[in-house]
């Protein structure tokens, strides 16, 4: 195939996913106790729509405009500023909802379609590569969302919340932040986020645990990393007061080398075990101190959002 042949078809692709995808993506404005807004979300079936969280921020209540001209009040059902993500319900009906994919299965340098509503400008569609894969996102929380995907498909002010599809049309991110010039960032679409997205539906709330610790990732002197099979700890560099990591004797300095029996290398390990299903329930935690492997029972809480 020539390279117009290759043009042509890269080009059916993107207007194939704009046709099908399109109907499904809102423009999102948002009037709360901290100002007027805007974003992007997509329905996602029985009246629900999926947006980022930080779209709906101090809001209960916005109002969102599809493609065929329709439009509703929603709900804010539920947010998670932990992972950026917020569902909403339509007080009207929606159109079909997106098909949901996965972002386990993308690959870099596959083409991805986002489609939202950059600066007001409603029903805008830009295309790119996965430029990366696994990036890490700090959010205003403190917290970091993992797996995020990279791409350089151009996003601006309102894509928040939008769809980012693969070519066949399938959701496998919510575009959430633009890192700079040509560079994109979407939380994904797989099943941790579908999980998150089925509690927000039913519950409005995703629960997670808390141990209270801060800290870096460090080497470990080669005869204990050959000893635990990992040649990185955490590195403790704070302990917030009364935290239950506090309360287990952990104090800056100490390195953590495994947290129910799992080893620990970054924040983000510690934080990928810390799951509603750990919370109030003793975990053995193990760190380096002094030149010895010292056994410490903690028993996280549930962690209160601000």
């Amino acid at each position: 195939m020539d390279d117009d042949g290759l043009l042509d078809a890269y080009s059916k692709t993107v207007m194939a996913v704009a046709t099908r995808v399109l109907p499904s993506v809102a423009s999102v404005t948002v009037r709360s106790s901290q100002g007027a807004g805007a974003g992007s979300a997509s329905v996602i079936g029985d009246g629900f729509l999926l947006t980022s969280a930080h779209v709906v921020a101090g809001a209960t209540v916005a109002d969102v405009g599809f493609a065929d001209g329709s439009g509703s009040r929603v709900d804010v059902v539920g947010r998670d500023i932990l992972s950026d993500l917020a569902v909403l319900h339509s007080r009207e009906p929606t159109p079909p909802p997106v098909q949901l994919g996965d972002a386990a299965r993308l690959r870099v340098g596959q083409v991805v379609i986002a489609l939202g509503n950059p600066l007001g400008l409603a029903g805008s569609v830009t295309a790119g590569i996965v430029s990366a894969l696994g990036r890490s996102l700090p959010t205003r929380s403190g917290r970091v969302i993992d797996e995020v995907i990279q791409t350089d498909a151009a996003l601006n002010p309102g894509n928040s919340g939008g769809v980012l599809a693969d070519s066949a049309g399938r959701m496998v991110g919510v575009n959430t932040a633009v890192a700079g010039i040509g560079v994109g960032l979407a939380v994904p679409v797989n099943a941790t986020t579908r999980a998150i997205i089925t509690a927000l539906k039913t519950t409005g709330r995703m629960r997670r645990a808390w141990l209270g610790i801060a800290g870096a990732q460090v080497p470990l002197p080669p005869a204990l990393a050959a000893r635990i099979g990992s040649p990185t700890g955490l590195q403790v560099a704070g302990v917030s007061p009364g935290s239950p990591a506090a309360q287990a004797g952990l104090h800056p300095g100490d390195i953590v080398v495994e947290l129910a029996g799992q080893p620990v290398v970054t924040a983000t390990a510690v934080q990928q075990l810390m799951v509603e299903d750990a919370i109030d329930k003793p975990i053995e935690i193990t760190v380096w101190r002094n030149g010895a492997l010292v056994d410490a029972i903690t028993v996280p809480r549930e962690l209160q959002e601000s």
